[in-house]
């Protein structure tokens, strides 16, 4: 099934959203001060994001039906984990050849 224009970008929101999550909650526990409060920013701004992107989406406003959502979701973890299993076999293949030279 091919990824259409507000798929991607619903995609693209809620991946951006995690990934501000999880910066939010590694700045906030390891960080002090200024950097815990930034962290906590990260960390809500990504929940508004992620909220509002799927929201949109499953409202109908982003392109999508009711209900499909989770069908979204599952394709996007699917992408990001070839994303991530081609990445690291192209990062991997690349360390083997400067190390072999």
């Amino acid at each position: 099934m091919a990824i259409g224009g507000w798929q991607f970008l619903t995609i693209l929101l809620l991946v951006f959203g995690l990934f501000l999550i999880l910066a939010g909650i590694f700045t906030a526990y390891f960080g002090s001060g200024k950097s815990r409060t930034i962290g906590v920013a990260l960390l809500v701004v990504g929940l508004v994001v992620g909220v509002l992107a799927g929201y949109f989406y499953h409202s109908g406003t982003f392109g999508g039906q009711s209900g499909q959502l989770g069908a979204l979701l599952w394709e996007s973890f699917l992408v990001i984990v070839a994303a991530v299993i081609g990445a690291l076999v192209a990062v991997g293949i690349f360390l083997v050849a400067i190390m072999k030279s």
